[in-house]
């Protein structure tokens, strides 16, 4: 098979190696795809903790195909079924799965890419926000995780206002049901903007879904006294600093809505199964970009690089 290897920072190869076998309490799946996530950047870049070269695949987490080997002692999967899955060698044109990290996709999904890592966790992270009817949520970030936010957010009843730097972005967002949209670009004007949607009082749920120093920042301050912050970007570039005094005297509650428990990863995938298939949540216009296992370098540098009209790279087999 043919599978990525990542040789260095911002290099890669595609190498051929042998299709893996499923062991006990494994499937083997051929992937159709596999999604792009800002998680990989940080080892794309290769910080000094990295280590190359990577292992086939590797870095590959957002991952679909079709089920074409069982291992011993599985039930419940039968080969062809098309299915989601947690991998973690997804850039590759097969991959092994614990038969209980396996999620079978309805008909009505057919055809249809389904990175179910990344949706599962919107899922999750909505799961964990407690965000309801008559809330007033500000999501700080308009990609491919806050654009689904917003949906969800909008759905459950809650008035969204959308920040972020694109305007394209912006217009995104109100298709998804966004009430009002702020362009980030001056930290002191968006808290001015969200008094004035807010009537002064601030949001009783923020959202910060980027990842970065600033738009932690700016979420404390766009959240009510006793309201509360979630965090639903990835930070792994290094420390962050929050204002304690801030947090402390509007006591607010803060969440880390990120998982690590497998089980709570197939909850979320198998919520947004049922929110897809249903049509409650369309992602398709999402994925923006899509490129060859060949071009899997284009594909992280545009995640890093965020061109206009981007949102989601999946690589295709």
């Amino acid at each position: 098979m043919r599978a990525a290897v990542v040789v260095g920072p911002n290099q890669f190869r595609v190498d051929h190696v042998p299709i893996p076998e499923p062991g006990t309490g494994q499937v083997r799946l051929r992937l159709e795809g596999c999604g792009v996530c800002a998680s990989n950047l940080t080892p794309w870049a290769g910080p000094e903790w990295m280590r190359f070269p990577t292992a086939p695949g590797e870095l590959g987490h957002e991952a679909w195909g079709v089920v074409d080997a069982l291992g011993e002692g599985v039930q419940g999967i039968a080969v062809g079924d098309r299915v989601a899955a947690l991998t973690y060698r997804g850039y590759a044109e097969y991959d092994l799965a614990d038969a209980n990290a396996v999620l079978r996709l309805p008909d009505a999904l057919a055809g249809q890419p389904f990175p179910g890592e990344p949706l599962g966790c919107a899922m999750n992270i909505l799961d964990r926000c407690g965000i309801a009817a008559g809330h007033t949520v500000a999501i700080i970030g308009i990609g491919f995780l806050g654009a689904i936010l917003t949906r969800l957010a909008t759905d459950a009843g809650a008035r969204v206002i959308a920040i972020s730097r694109r305007e394209f972005a912006c217009d995104l967002a109100r298709s998804m049901g966004a009430a009002a949209t702020i362009r980030m670009d001056d930290h002191s004007r968006v808290i001015e903007q969200v008094k004035a949607q807010t009537d002064g009082a601030l949001c009783s749920h923020v959202i910060e879904a980027v990842g970065k120093q600033w738009p932690l920042d700016l979420a404390a301050e766009l959240t009510r006294e006793r309201g509360r912050l979630i965090v639903a970007g990835y930070h792994q570039d290094g420390p962050r600093q929050v204002n304690m005094w801030l947090w402390n005297w509007r006591g607010l509650d803060v969440i880390n809505a990120h998982e690590r428990d497998p089980a709570c990863y197939m909850q979320g995938m198998r919520q947004a199964v049922a929110a897809v298939g249903s049509g409650r949540l369309d992602p398709t216009p999402l994925y923006t970009h899509r490129f060859p296992l060949e071009r899997l370098d284009e594909a992280l540098d545009a995640t890093r690089d965020r061109p206009d009209g981007f949102l989601k790279a999946l690589v295709t087999f």
